[in-house]
């Protein structure tokens, strides 16, 4: 398999997502890196570009609507541990991947989001409708978990340099109501964990993306 380490350009990145993509049927492109790469950003800017007509081609559905809620977490004693691999229902993600890749009763599919200031997640808040042939999907362990690699016709990961990552993630839990102590705590502690488990998957990945925290290069 094709795994470059050369980071493309947009428009490159933009024709290798379009060309996933047969006349006969759905495609899923996953964008995977550790917390805070740039991979939320990196998606949006996709689906923007591919729209970019108007016509609704292409959808976002990140991994994050599938969060466990808070009340679960509390029951599993996992709350602490928010946003690592087991506070998420995989098996639920993967699917919703396979329901989006067999698209041949041509509904509208109803996917969960995450609502950043809650922290929750949001049942059915992403409609994707018939007319989206790539699903851009997102989240930090779509190279960790077999069952959703498997719906997976390429995965991109997104490579950040590491201090920057930190100060940007650092940054976005204050924006949504950490203390500068308790953000920094929890980007050294739970958020870098689960950035070492992400970062030993990068060499499953079909490219490695460069951003500036960003954009692409």
């Amino acid at each position: 398999m094709d795994r470059p380490h050369l980071s493309p350009t947009f428009d490159e990145l933009l024709d290798r997502a379009r060309a996933l993509v047969s006349d006969d049927r759905r495609a899923v492109l996953g964008i995977a890196g550790s917390p805070g790469a740039g991979k939320t950003t990196l998606a949006e800017r996709l689906v923007r570009a591919l729209n970019g007509d108007g016509t609704p081609w292409a959808a976002h559905v990140p991994m994050d609507g599938f969060h466990l809620a808070d009340v679960e977490l509390n029951r599993l004693g996992l709350r602490d541990r928010k946003g690592a691999p087991e506070t998420f229902d995989a098996a639920g993600y993967a699917a919703l991947l396979l329901r989006l890749r067999d698209d041949s009763a041509g509904d509208i599919v109803y996917a969960p989001g995450f609502e950043r200031v809650l922290e929750q997640p949001l049942a059915g808040a992403i409609p994707v409708l018939p007319t989206a042939r790539l699903i851009v999907t997102e989240g930090n362990y779509l190279l960790l978990w077999p069952r959703v690699r498997a719906q997976l016709d390429e995965v991109w990961f997104c490579e950040l340099d590491e201090a920057q990552r930190v100060r940007r993630l650092v940054a976005r839990h204050e924006e949504f109501g950490k203390d500068h102590d308790t953000a920094v705590a929890w980007v050294l502690g739970t958020d870098q964990h689960n950035a070492d488990l992400v970062a030993a998957t990068r060499d499953r990945a079909d490219l490695t993306v460069k951003t500036d925290g960003t954009t692409p290069a």
